[in-house]
């Protein structure tokens, strides 16, 4: 009778499983400012491709002598990939408030070869600095809390991906960023400044420094044209890879991982882990509809270019503008899992892929 004494009002979770997690998720918001964001992110794609993995392996053997069904591959893909150790609302968030934040603390930190905001440079690993990884601790924190408050409420969307997005809005709040920026084109969608190269005089660290009036999330990949045709792209490989292995989230590990070539420095690799995991979500909900698998993957393509799409609208409205990164990827995946969630909740949809709900 005393239990409910001992549990976490909302998340319903047991008071010492709860301080487990928010201690755990400290460390790994911290361990996330000291990779970088983005390598941390990357880890992230290892570990779930390997809960993935491990999950097809136990499907395939019907379970393992000793282990109940499910076990193994929740252990690794929800506890540590989409948990307190590489989840992207606390490692990958906790690296890109621990950047906003050098970006105001400590501009001389700044790469030469960085041109945007140095707030932005979610490739820059921090190491051991004390301050700056207690930031990242404190909103890997956070986003655990944020995305176990929405669980706990049943909100209808990927809540990992809406506290990736909310803490990052968060953090150019706390650091004294504008939420969106000022708009160096003829409108907020308007990238024309980059391509002519103009600049901007910004101070950052109180230092006035000359800056892009523009600054698109991606270089090589904001044309629309070029945004669709990856969307396609990739949105008919996550379907195809659920179709042949059961995984939602296998396509989106694999596009994670392929990010360490961007992190390497690799030219005009693209971000596609929003594009694979909706294309895999759009198979799902398209298969007990047109029973066709050739459909099936043509609907994973349509769905994967909507969500490319949504992301580079994201990009153009809340990234390009402002001096900190706020993902267009998580943007994306909130937003049009938001939608999926509602039609489904309203009868029109025949399921929620993974929201479970």
């Amino acid at each position: 009778m005393l239990v409910p004494l001992f549990q976490v009002p909302v998340v319903g979770m047991e008071l010492e499983a709860f301080a487990v997690l928010l201690i755990a998720a400290l460390a790994g918001g911290a361990f996330g400012a000291a990779l970088g964001a983005l390598p941390a992110f990357v880890f992230t794609g290892f570990v779930v491709f390997l809960g993935e993995g491990l999950a097809v392996l136990e499907g395939r053997l019907g379970g393992l002598e000793a282990v109940p069904a499910g076990d193994i591959a929740t252990g690794v893909t929800d506890t540590i990939g989409f948990g307190a150790v590489t989840g992207p609302h606390i490692a990958f968030a906790g690296g890109v408030a621990a950047t906003a934040y050098a970006g105001r603390k400590y501009p001389e930190m700044e790469p030469d070869d960085w041109d945007y905001h140095f707030g932005k440079d979610i490739l820059y690993a921090f190491g051991t600095k004390p301050d700056i990884l207690a930031v990242g601790a404190i909103f890997g924190a956070l986003g655990m809390v944020i995305t176990q408050v929405l669980s706990g409420l049943g909100f209808p969307t990927d809540n990992i991906a809406l506290s990736v997005v909310a803490t990052a809005f968060l953090a150019r709040l706390v650091f004294g960023y504008p939420l969106v920026g000022r708009v160096g084109g003829s409108s907020v969608l308007d990238m024309s400044p980059f391509e002519r190269e103009e600049t901007r005089v910004a101070a950052d660290g109180g230092t006035e420094t000359d800056r892009l009036a523009t600054e698109p999330w991606l270089s090589h990949q904001y044309e629309w044209g070029g945004v669709t045709a990856i969307g396609i792209v990739g949105g008919i490989l996550g379907g195809f890879i659920w179709l042949e292995t059961g995984s939602i989230f296998m396509g989106y590990a694999i596009s994670a991982m392929s990010l360490l070539f961007l992190n390497l420095g690799v030219e005009k690799i693209p971000v596609t882990h929003h594009i694979t995991l909706l294309g895999a979500v759009g198979a799902v909900i398209a298969m007990p509809v047109v029973g066709s698998e050739p459909v099936v993957l043509l609907v994973a393509g349509v769905f994967g270019a909507i969500s490319g799409l949504i992301g580079e609208v994201s990009q153009r409205v809340f990234y390009s503008h402002s001096g900190t990164h706020v993902d267009p990827p998580a943007m994306a995946i909130a937003a049009f899992m938001f939608v999926l969630g509602v039609l489904y909740l309203a009868g029109i949809l025949p399921n929620s892929a993974y929201l479970g709900i």
